[in-house]
């Protein structure tokens, strides 16, 4: 799996199979912080992820 994260602005290629929230709990990123894009969809975290995937993590940012 090819995952960027934009906070770091790190490419890495990791082996993994499972839902959004143990990836995010794998790379030690708060959910809450994050929006995850699977394949050019945004998914939540219940969402499955299988090694082929290309997922793409981006901090959420709030204004007032």
């Amino acid at each position: 799996m090819e995952i960027y994260i934009e906070r770091t602005d790190e490419k890495r290629i990791l082996k993994f199979d499972g839902k959004v929230s143990a990836l995010l709990e794998r790379l030690k990123i708060n959910p809450e912080t994050v929006v995850v894009v699977k394949n050019n969809k945004v998914v939540t975290e219940e969402e499955n992820l299988k090694s082929n995937d290309n997922i793409e993590i981006l901090s959420v940012i709030s204004g007032g």
